[in-house]
């Protein structure tokens, strides 16, 4: 199993296995370039929804190969497997179209009633988010797609 780096979003390796998930280190498997990670998290406190939220960043390098997609789409199976939440959820800036591509690639939903504003960030272009859910039942949907993809992004 994929661990995260200490260096990478300062969760504590102990914390993978306290909470059963946690942020995964990718690389490509050919040359073992770190390009970013993948993970699960709780949904902050001061955000105006709950549950476990699956998130990603990766280096520019990392864009436009599908690395997003196929990890997050084994991370996604992984949340459902390990943790059985009725859903995940993932939100990010009105203009971040990249990663609103991977979320409706990777099976989730979004109801613009839901969007909502981060109250961590201030006034500004950055605040206004979209929020997109994927039920239980993307499970199925996302074990049969993450096949189609080169199955290992991590080590």
């Amino acid at each position: 199993m994929c661990r995260s780096r200490q260096h990478d979003d300062g969760i504590a390796p102990g914390e993978f296995d306290h909470r059963g998930f946690g942020w995964w280190a990718l690389e490509i498997r050919e040359t073992g370039e770190f390009i970013g990670r993948v993970g699960l998290d709780e949904v902050d406190e001061d955000m105006p929804f709950a549950g476990v939220d699956i998130g990603w960043r990766l280096m520019r390098s990392g864009w436009g190969h599908g690395y997003t997609t196929e990890a997050a789409l084994a991370c996604l199976a992984f949340g459902f497997e390990a943790r059985g939440p009725a859903e995940v959820v993932a939100s990010t800036t009105v203009n971040n179209l990249r990663s609103r591509a991977v979320m409706r690639r990777i099976g989730m939903n979004r109801d613009p009633a839901d969007d909502v504003e981060d109250p961590s960030v201030p006034e500004g272009p950055l605040r206004q988010c979209v929020l997109y859910r994927a039920p239980a039942e993307t499970l199925t949907a996302c074990t049969t797609r993450r096949d189609t993809f080169r199955t290992t992004v991590c080590r």
